[in-house]
């Protein structure tokens, strides 16, 4: 049998590549290894499902520091707001959160699911679950694909919509980079992004800031002359192999690629309290200690930034806390606001592929025609989500990504195919 379109993969982009295939009118077949469609969607937005974001479209690419720009074509196609448009014409109500963050009015990724299912279904999408790809045959006229029990099917328009290799156990094992390099593609380098990091520091090894929070810290990477290089405020957290958190994941990439350059170890700057500047929080505790100097200088200082934090930093200034106002020094005080305010460490590693909510790297995008996602090496051959060289932050950004690449490559293999049979 033959197919106008076969799509390997029922993530995001693969579910969004079948519907747009079969909506411009191609025979399809939906091919997912697993039991179970749309599983990185059932656990994003921490279940409730994360479908897009909801900031201008020139945020939205900003936000996609992997590559976003390559994004341009296929936006000006199909965006962010197409997206919102698409699920509410389903019936699927969304609403605005945070950071122009939409989620779905039920507060269940059950809902975003079961309404690209039935999309499915309604344009009689063949639909095949528990059937993992053994190979993949290119041939001038159709491509062949071998399924693990043996069988063959015939397409004239493949799209391979089969993720990266984060977030394993919903079925993104890296498979389909030998398919994508038997065509002619190169990888380019694959790292993990939005991935917590490790630090060998005294503090992280003796446990003595494990699981402590800072919320709404501006956390900055600096690169090897000591420049910055990012900043992200957003809640970070200590833990017992190193930092994590938002602000600590979406930095995560400039370290991973500073790491890879060879640099062992990176050093990562918090501010505590990025509110408020450093010479007034210094007048501030100044005059404080003028009013009340026989008061221990730690009830002073209470409640500028977490308990935990504070002495941590008041040990390290040689503070103990019995200490009385009268008797700390100018110096001593600039220090520790110093610290409050540019707490550095260094840190020496990621958590593995495997932990990370996001793949870096993949099919190279230069191989890639922006505006349709057909691959620019071998005819009837299309690539959308993950298994593309473009990350982003979590937040409906990588989503967005591969609900706008998957449309685009559904869309453009049914003409393409339809054009082969006419």
């Amino acid at each position: 049998m033959i197919y106008d379109v076969i799509v390997i993969g029922g993530g995001p982009s693969g579910l969004m590549a079948a519907i747009a295939a079969a909506e411009h009118g191609a025979k399809t077949l939906l091919l997912e290894k697993g039991n179970k469609l749309g599983k990185k969607l059932a656990i994003s937005g921490g279940g409730r499902c994360n479908v897009t974001n909801r900031l201008p479209q020139e945020e939205v690419i900003k936000h996609i520091p992997g590559n976003g720009k390559f994004l341009y074509s296929a936006f000006s196609v199909f965006n962010n707001y197409d997206i919102i448009d698409f699920f509410e014409n389903m019936g699927v109500g969304l609403k605005e959160e945070d950071h122009g963050r939409m989620f779905p009015v039920s507060n269940s990724a059950k809902t975003v699911v079961n309404a690209l299912i039935n999309k499915l279904d309604e344009l009689h999408v063949n639909v095949k679950q528990n059937t993992p790809v053994e190979a993949i045959h290119y041939s001038e006229q159709e491509h062949t694909i071998i399924l693990k029990d043996g069988e063959h099917v015939k397409t004239k328009a493949l799209v391979i919509a089969v993720g990266g290799k984060a977030v394993p156990y919903t079925g993104s094992t890296g498979d389909g980079y030998a398919w994508a390099r038997k065509a002619g593609h190169n990888i380019t380098t694959l790292y993990p992004t939005e991935v917590a990091l490790t630090s060998d520091e005294i503090f992280i090894k003796d446990k003595s800031l494990q699981g402590l929070s800072l919320r709404d810290a501006a956390v900055t990477v600096l690169n090897k002359r000591n420049k910055p290089i990012i900043t992200h405020q957003m809640d970070m957290i200590f833990t017992h192999f190193g930092v994590s958190g938002p602000a600590v994941l979406r930095c995560s990439q400039f370290v991973v690629k500073e790491l890879m350059k060879g640099q062992p170890k990176i050093p990562m700057v918090i501010d505590a309290i990025p509110a408020v500047k450093e010479h007034t929080l210094i007048r501030d505790i100044l005059k404080a200690i003028e009013e009340n100097p026989k008061k221990a200088f730690k009830n002073i200082v209470k409640g500028i930034v977490p308990e935990r934090f504070l002495t941590y930093i008041l040990e390290q200034n040689h503070v103990g806390d019995e200490q009385k106002c009268a008797n700390i020094s100018k110096e001593t005080i600039r220090s520790i606001v110093h610290t409050i305010k540019n707490f550095t460490f260094y840190v020496n590693g990621s958590l593995p592929m495997e932990k990370a909510f996001v793949t870096g790297g993949g099919v190279s995008i230069k191989e890639i025609v922006p505006n349709t996602m057909q691959s620019k090496i071998m005819h009837g051959l299309y690539f959308c989500g993950e298994i593309l060289d473009i990350h982003g932050y979590t937040g409906g950004y990588n989503i967005t990504s591969a609900l706008v690449t998957g449309r685009l490559a559904g869309m453009n293999a049914a003409k393409e195919s339809l054009v082969i049979t006419s």
